[in-house]
């Protein structure tokens, strides 16, 4: 009489697996149910993170418009206290010196330009006035109007990494790929630069040609929010460590009996 009565798939009679087997096994299981469980726990923690985030985004765009921070506010300043906030200011435009940052948008691409508006409090913060086709860069606004005095109401929002994928800032060929502040500052020659920039709102009426002028009001306020799939997903998989194991265990046992 043979061990076990259950069959392999070539016909021969499977016998009981060893106990230092099953153990291997159990070990394998126990990590990766732990792993699901974890990386799915981990998603919750996520997609709460990420509603507080939404909700947190859209109470500040929705408010009126407050004083842009002075230089005596800028240390204090990050993307969870500050990201978003509705701000408006008024100074002296420095189009002599703004910058392209390479963009591409719904309007197609092209160039984000950021000028310098130097504050009637101190300290200068650069404005994004909004997006520009390469058309545009053959204007005489491109080449830099005299300063000018204006004000700007938009959005704050917080400098960015010195590099986008796979490609660099390269401030001496004046090809920009990110919002990198301080790096502008340095490139432009100004001093006393706040860590954030405005995204300026579009004005009432204004026109959408991106060959002739800025477009502003472009920001991009949409927060992808999958982390629930994502943690149903993780779950469903430690569930279905759990449902292996357990056919494992019947498999044993009946083998066992036999």
């Amino acid at each position: 009489m043979t061990a076990a009565t259950e069959k392999s798939p070539g016909g021969a009679p499977r016998a009981p697996r060893s106990r230092a087997r099953l153990l291997v096994l159990a070990v394998i299981a126990a990590v990766l149910f732990t792993g699901f469980c974890a990386l799915g726990t981990w998603q919750v923690h996520r997609l709460a993170w990420k509603e507080a985030l939404i909700a947190r985004v859209d109470a500040r765009v929705h408010a009126p418009p407050q004083a842009a921070p002075g230089p005596g506010q800028w240390a204090g300043l990050n993307e969870a206290n500050a990201e978003y906030r509705r701000v408006s200011a008024s100074g002296m435009f420095l189009y002599d010196r703004q910058t392209l940052v390479q963009a591409a948008t719904e309007l197609g691409s092209g160039y984000w330009v950021m000028t310098p508006l130097e504050l009637d409090g101190g300290g200068i913060v650069m404005v994004n006035r909004g997006f520009v086709l390469p058309a545009w860069r053959k204007t005489p606004a491109a080449r830099g109007e005299p300063p000018a005095p204006g004000s700007v109401t938009g959005l704050l929002r917080m400098g960015e990494a010195g590099g986008a994928f796979l490609r660099h800032n390269d401030p001496a060929a004046g090809l920009w790929y990110t919002r990198d502040l301080p790096a502008i500052a340095a490139a432009r020659g100004l001093a006393d630069v706040a860590p954030y920039f405005i995204d300026a709102e579009a004005a009432p009426g204004a026109p959408r040609d991106p060959a002739s002028a800025p477009v502003a009001g472009l920001t991009v306020l949409a927060f992808p929010n999958s982390h629930l799939s994502y943690a149903i997903t993780w779950y469903a998989l430690a569930l279905m460590v759990i449902i292996g194991a357990l056919i494992v265990v019947r498999e044993e046992n009946r083998s066992r009996r036999n």
